[in-house]
């Protein structure tokens, strides 16, 4: 196959954003969380960790999450077996939550913060302003697409102003105590891992000032292709109509001239008041309540356990999560949600509580795997995978390139029901639907810095623009 390197400048069916597809299992330098539970929290080998005492640990797998509830009285399609992801990598310090130790529980002190008892029962899913039921995105699996026939997909259904899927309500039982979350590990590195970081500091989105509900890789040339409201940082460009030329042609919220394009979903709090120009649009989506700014954003790109990395193409999309997990099932979902000061153990499929004084962290690791080719692939997984879960290794045919982990830090609410990612309308908020996209634009130079770092024992930072 020939590269990829145009982005899609004409109307195509929007596609929902996926990660790779094969089995993440994280090298030692950098691997994602698979899902989990709280039920599946026995006790995993604690991770071994660089000998500077950063990193962070991935989630080790374990057995099967049940679906959210059907509002209609049935279980949401696709709740088989979990896939299984990779692990985290070594790179940096996790948010504001100082370094990882080298064993031991974590202590059970402290109070939560400001929360009370779980208030139990199911949400009201927000109203249609227009009185009607939303219209379901395009489903890439095959389901409906906008202003066409009728999709054979598992997600399909009566298309363009029909019935959308039934959204099912956020819960408050998928708000749990972080410290009755799964434990996490990691592979060992071996001789010719790659352990060092490079890091592009590119600000957090204050106050909005750049996000749309646009998803110019999973949906190109679609306005409001990911019914939901992403954040931005980096490329000043990124929409629904970016291309390579415009990409290359913006300005960057980082330094030294990565003008890559970072984004993910936000967070909002549900008894706040979302006073936007796309208030209107986001609550026929479901999505309710005033966004909240991440506290910190580190973007760090990581090595291999198993070998050094080579430079990514320029223009390479790379995707991690599935927006859809609900639906689709969670043989995508990596996301992790943790705490700082806790960052030994995460859930994928729970949002957690924090005790007083701890963040929320979101921590998504992105595929390394590169097939050497392509720059992007119809379903947007096939051209990068993930490293094998057990060894970290590459699969055979591709080359291990950097791997981008975001690390995004909030200041929240330790109580049920009090904060919610934004979602697609049938996904009721799960935080098992938390994804991340890239679209590196970093020039050649800049990207040979970038391996450079990762290979050698030193990192390299990008220093923050605004």
């Amino acid at each position: 196959m020939g590269r990829k390197k145009k982005a899609f400048a004409v109307l195509i069916p929007a596609f929902t954003l996926v990660a790779t597809a094969c089995q993440g299992t994280p090298g030692a330098a950098a691997q994602p969380y698979i899902p989990v539970t709280t039920a599946a929290a026995g006790p995993a080998a604690y991770p071994a960790l660089p000998a500077d005492g950063s990193g962070v640990p991935k989630l080790q797998g374990a057995g099967r999450t049940t679906p959210p509830a059907d509002p209609q009285g049935g279980q949401q399609p696709g709740g088989g077996q979990m896939g299984d992801g990779g692990q985290m990598g070594d790179g940096g310090q996790m948010g504001d939550g100082g370094q990882m130790g080298d064993g031991g529980q974590m202590g059970d002190g402290g109070q939560m913060g400001d929360g009370g008892p779980i208030d139990g029962g199911q949400t009201t899913p927000p109203a249609d302003p227009q009185g009607g039921q939303t219209t379901p995105p395009a489903d890439p699996q095959g389901g409906q697409q906008p202003g066409g026939g009728q999709g054979n997909g598992q997600n399909g259904g009566q298309n363009g102003g029909g019935q959308a899927p039934a959204n099912p309500s956020l819960r408050a039982d998928q708000f749990v105590d972080i410290r009755k979350a799964p434990r996490v590990r990691q592979p060992r590195r071996s001789r010719q891992a790659s352990t060092g970081v490079f890091a592009s500091s590119c600000g957090v989105n204050k106050g909005q000032a750049h996000s749309n509900p646009d998803n110019v890789l999973a949906a190109p040339g679609v306005v409001n292709g990911a019914h939901h409201i992403h954040d931005y940082v980096g490329n000043l460009d990124t929409n629904a109509f970016s291309t390579d030329e415009t990409f290359a042609a913006a300005g960057t919220t980082c330094t030294n001239g990565d003008k890559s394009a970072y984004f993910w979903p936000v967070i909002r709090l549900r008894n706040g008041q979302d006073n936007s120009d796309r208030a209107q649009q986001s609550q026929a989506d479901g999505n309710t309540g005033s966004i909240v700014t991440p506290s910190s954003v580190k973007l760090q790109f990581l090595g291999n356990p198993r070998s050094k990395v080579t430079a990514m193409p320029r223009f390479i999309r790379v995707a991690t999560g599935d927006a859809k997990a609900v639906t689709n099932g969670l043989k995508n979902a990596h996301a992790s949600w943790t705490c700082t000061g806790f960052e030994n153990r995460a859930f994928t499929d729970k949002y957690p509580l924090c005790p007083r004084g701890s963040k929320v962290l979101r921590v998504l690791n992105f595929p390394s795997c590169w097939d050497g080719q392509n720059t992007d692939s119809a379903n947007h997984r096939d051209h990068i995978r993930f490293p094998d879960q057990a060894t970290g290794q590459c699969p055979q045919g591709t080359k291990a390139v950097p791997q981008l982990r975001m690390t995004l830090a909030y200041n929240l609410p330790a109580k049920p029901l009090a904060f919610a990612l934004d979602s697609f309308p049938e996904s009721g908020h799960d935080p098992v639907t938390d994804h991340g996209d890239l679209i590196n634009v970093m020039d050649d130079q800049l990207m040979a810095k970038a391996v450079t770092a990762i290979n050698g024992r030193a990192g390299t930072r990008i220093k923050r623009r605004r």
